[in-house]
């Protein structure tokens, strides 16, 4: 390639990016200076993709994890044709598909959301997975790469070192992973907050590393190549950069590696923004162009990848005439079919609700042949083991299994996850202690924004983890996650599906749910003590919970009090509303609440009738009040807790607390003043 022309993309890519941040009067232009040459250089020679369809299931997949190098990465694919001038001008404004951080966007090249520092690189890690599961299971013929790129935050932010960890450990040499080595950072330089040699640290983590100057487009290549040769371990590219690179003073002096450029536009920075576009070779008062000989070399770049697509197409074709089954298989996968019966599962009556998780685990390890399931460290626990004895772990150089052992690593597992479901082709599920969803939260929240159907798989619901205290019994989590039934993702569904089962065939019925719903992620709360069974339960009877909420005992059409809970504190409900029906004759109902963002959208006639407007509502809750608060209303009352828990046994803090069959009675007979 004329490295005149090369030069002259990654300045394109440049301007654009300077233009983009000063037309909107804010953004990041300094890094997406300096990395602008690692794109250009990746994107137009070794990136494999379908010109004329960008979501080819078998491209290669380019992660970005700083998103406030959104101009950089909307640059970079403005060149490759997905992204008009227009876009780009109007990049941070309302209704652009230019956004301040990208928002996954496959027809446009944009594989992932990005913006909290850490999560991006460590989605590409999920992607690699699910990448070397579908070639483990279809053949090498598939095999593409996963390219990400990583600036100084997403290094030191802590999820890193799970990325690492894991792609080191499972030598995924499927991914490559620039670093932009700037050595600067929003509000300072990286030599005031770490000393570390990186490639030492990834070296030790069973990387293959080399470093590199970032902004030489023949060093980039012979890095990318030996990235590409690499066939045991990941490959980090330590590329050292410039940022702002090309700025300049109104005196022509250079403004280049200055901490200023990280976070505004050039002008407000103290650099010229005309000047700066005119060192790269650009018109100041037309910023908004691809120059002739870049478009030109994007077009004959375009030839070779549609040539190199043809001939991989037609790779797959004589597979799949000679696989016809296994073709079939794959197309299932892709299309994120799945056919379980659920019915026929059977369950231990009274069992905690993990353990009714771990059966219906065990049905999904032998029907739902493209599910991996993950769990940090507590497979035995969690009872993801259901699954887990079903398979075999992943290791590397054999990913025949459908079983990753994360380790003590919770937000690393959620956003691995999340990088599975964007790959697409498998169904991604993990699972730990519900308290520790906490560690999850910032995940759980992209795939939440991103629409991804994850699965999580969260035990230990309550202050009945007992004996353990405090520190991990949870009280405030449930009312946390709830948050995100009630907050509408950009399609205007819930953003999560959010389902705490009373019992084991509820339990059956919660991961028919999860698995059937492929638009949101969904998170199943569960028991880790045994549930009695509720009255008349069966698995055609607990269907009914796939409205969110329904009727478990019904006395009247216009009951004297409605008793609501979710999880075990439904079956504690069953018992009060006997004594209440013993001692005090009164007709009560009582309902499971499994999914109050479910139940809420039903028509209003079904939740008149399971909830009538005018009866006194009693909801019971083991974890803050406010979880119950808005279905029991102000004409009731909640039993919850404001405190953190003991440690003690969960039968004595059941007493102690006031979860037991007789406090339901006390509380709603003080309620009613009967």
């Amino acid at each position: 390639m004329d490295k005149n022309i090369s030069k002259l993309a990654a300045d394109n890519i440049r301007i654009l990016s300077a233009a983009m941040v000063e037309k909107a009067k804010s953004g990041h232009p300094g890094g997406a200076m300096g990395g602008a040459d690692f794109m250009h250089v990746l994107f137009s020679e070794y990136l494999n993709y379908d010109p004329a369809d960008r979501t080819w299931f078998n491209r290669d997949r380019f992660f970005l994890d700083p998103g406030h190098m959104s101009p950089m990465l909307y640059a970079g694919l403005a060149l490759t044709g997905t992204y008009s001038m227009d876009d780009c001008a109007n990049f941070r404004q309302w209704g652009s598909p230019t956004p301040g951080h990208p928002e996954v966007d496959f027809p446009r090249g944009v594989e992932n959301t990005s913006g909290p520092l850490g999560q991006g690189h460590v989605m590409a890690v999920g992607a690699a997975i699910a990448e070397r599961f579908l070639v483990a299971r279809f053949g090498e013929w598939m095999a593409h790469k996963t390219y990400t790129f990583i600036s100084d935050g997403g290094i030191q932010e802590e999820i890193s070192q799970g990325a690492g960890r894991i792609a080191g450990h499972l030598g995924l040499s499927n991914l490559v992973m620039f670093y932009d080595s700037n050595d600067i950072q929003l509000s300072t330089v990286c030599d005031d907050v770490t000393i570390e040699d990186t490639a030492k640290k990834y070296e030790a983590w069973g990387w293959a590393t080399i470093t590199i100057n970032g902004n030489d487009h023949d060093q980039i290549r012979k890095a990318l190549d030996a990235a590409n040769a690499e066939t045991e371990k990941p490959f980090l590219i330590i590329g050292k950069t410039i940022m702002g690179k090309g700025a300049v003073t109104d005196a022509g002096n250079s403004f280049e590696k200055m901490v200023s450029t990280h976070g505004q536009p050039l002008s407000a920075a103290g650099a010229s923004f005309a000047d700066t576009i005119k060192n790269l070779g650009g018109d100041a008062e037309s910023p908004f162009q691809i120059f002739a000989e870049v478009a030109e070399l994007y077009a004959e770049a375009h030839k070779t990848k549609a040539a190199y697509v043809a001939d991989k197409k037609a790779e797959e074709a004589e597979w799949a005439k000679a696989n016809p089954e296994l073709a079939a298989k794959l197309a299932q996968f892709i299309t994120g079919e799945t056919n379980v019966d659920y019915a026929a599962i059977e369950q231990k009556a009274g069992a905690a609700t993990r353990a009714a998780s771990a059966t219906v685990l065990g049905t999904l390890a032998e029907q739902v042949e493209n599910m991996i399931v993950m769990s940090a460290d507590l497979a035995n626990s969690d009872k993801t083991d259901g699954f887990l004895k079903k398979t075999t772990v992943f290791k590397k150089g054999d990913f025949s299994g459908a079983f990753l052992q994360i380790g003590v690593a919770e937000l690393t597992m959620g956003a691995i996850a999340n990088g599975m479901a964007l790959h697409g082709g498998v169904v991604a599920a993990c699972g730990t202690f519900f308290v520790f969803s906490d560690y999850m939260k910032p995940a759980a929240r992209m795939a939440a924004l991103m629409q991804l159907p994850v699965k999580y798989v969260w035990t230990h619901d309550a202050f009945r983890v007992g004996e353990d205290g405090p520190t991990h019994q949870p009280i405030e989590q449930e009312a946390q996650i709830r948050l995100l039934e009630k907050l509408k993702n950009h399609r205007g569904d819930n953003g999560m599906l959010v389902l705490r089962p009373a019992d084991v065939n509820e339990g059956t019925v919660a991961w028919k749910m999860a698995m059937e719903n492929t638009k949101t992620p969904t998170a199943l709360i569960l028991s880790r003590q045994n549930i009695a069974n509720l009255p008349g339960s069966s698995y055609d009877m607990a269907l009914q919970a796939e409205k969110g909420a329904y009727i478990v005992e019904k006395d009247a059409d216009t009951p004297d009090v409605v008793l609501l809970a979710s999880g075990s504190e439904v079956a504690t409900l069953v018992d009060g509303a006997k004594l209440l029906r013993e001692q005090k004759g009164l007709k009560v109902n009582v309902v499971s609440v499994i999914s109050e963002g479910l139940f809420r959208n039903q028509d209003a006639a079904y939740q008149a009738m399971v909830l009538p407007a005018e009866t006194p509502r009693f909801g019971m809750t083991a974890g803050l009040p406010v979880t119950l608060e808005g279905l029991v209303g102000a004409n009731g009352k909640v039993w919850g807790l404001d405190h953190f828990g003991y440690s003690a046994p969960y039968t004595v803090l059941d007493k102690e607390f006031g979860f037991t069959g007789e406090n339901v009675f006390n509380q709603v007979s003080e309620m009613l003043g009967k």
